[in-house]
């Protein structure tokens, strides 16, 4: 094999050979299709797991991943390559179509946070309730998950840079954060009426059986689904069907695109889903994928 600069000039031998164990481990895991193009990222990413293990090498290091290392080193392999870029009220047009969605409801507002990252997206959801409602104890519980430990971690403590709130009004910094003082100077605290509106918990959407407790109002599964190949993302498709009020809302991110993947939901707005009847006809078959060739 001709040898590339990562054989030559990196701190760790890895090949292409390492690349493609990394990928199926990644998949098989947790769902995520990993391009060509991410080497060199898995390769920073994971070359920090070998220093943190005292491992030499990546075939070392994943032939310990494969003979069934510890669960806390397999829950570290997936955190270091997970993605998690996010913000306070990313894609805004979501934010009111929810908040018109839940209008005048009597029952108690229950929400998925699918992707919660390190807490913007549910925190966001949760003051757009709280702003629905006018209070900051509305009739609502929010469940937000991640595969990711690590960035739940952060979102539970709810602390973030003031740098993060650039985009946000004063008036709904003034309602939703605490500033920090002394040494926090520069920092928030989400107040802890929202904190409570909110149940954080580690799930990957492969395992086959989610610990949830549905009906949900709505479900928010945005810029996840593009890590998946189309027969992952039908088949986690297929399983928010069930966990969904009839007429329950599933945000999708800005790049992703459902229409292709699922008979099981129609489009109700910009990137907004409903069911696509009482009655939901089963999946789309995976041999109708538009990349025929």
């Amino acid at each position: 094999m001709e040898k590339t600069r990562s054989d030559t000039d990196k701190e760790f031998s890895f090949n292409s050979k390492d690349f493609d164990r990394v990928r199926d481990l990644i998949y098989k895991k947790a769902g995520i299709s990993l391009a060509d193009s991410k080497q060199e990222m898995v390769y920073s990413r994971l070359a920090r797991r070998l220093r943190a293990t005292g491992i030499n090498s990546f075939s070392t290091y994943l032939d310990s991943l494969e003979k069934g290392r510890s669960e806390s080193e397999w829950e570290a392999f997936t955190n270091a390559l997970t993605t998690n870029l996010t913000s306070f009220f990313r894609e805004e047009h979501h934010f009111p179509i929810l908040a018109e969605h839940i209008k005048n409801r009597k029952d108690l507002i229950s929400v998925w946070c699918s992707a919660s990252s390190t807490g913007e997206e549910p925190y966001s959801i949760a003051m757009t309730l709280c702003e629905a409602f006018g209070t900051l104890k509305p009739p609502v519980q929010i469940v937000a998950t991640d595969i990711d430990t690590n960035v739940l971690a952060t979102a539970s403590k709810g602390v973030y840079n003031i740098d993060r709130l650039e985009k946000m009004s004063q008036d709904r910094i003034s309602r939703f954060f605490l500033r920090g003082k002394g040494a926090q100077e520069g920092m928030v605290r989400i107040r802890p009426e929202l904190r409570e509106l909110i149940s954080f918990r580690q799930l990957n959407l492969l395992e086959d059986g989610w610990a949830l407790n549905g009906p949900f109002d709505a479900i928010f599964c945005r810029n996840v689904m593009i890590y998946f190949d189309k027969l992952t993302q039908g088949n986690i498709l297929k399983k928010f069907v069930p966990l969904m009020k009839k007429d329950g809302l599933l945000f999708a991110g800005h790049s992703e695109n459902f229409l292709y993947v699922s008979d099981d939901f129609k489009l109700r707005g910009k990137t907004v889903y409903e069911l696509a009847s009482l009655h939901p006809k089963s999946s789309k078959s995976m041999s109708h994928d538009s990349s025929k060739g």
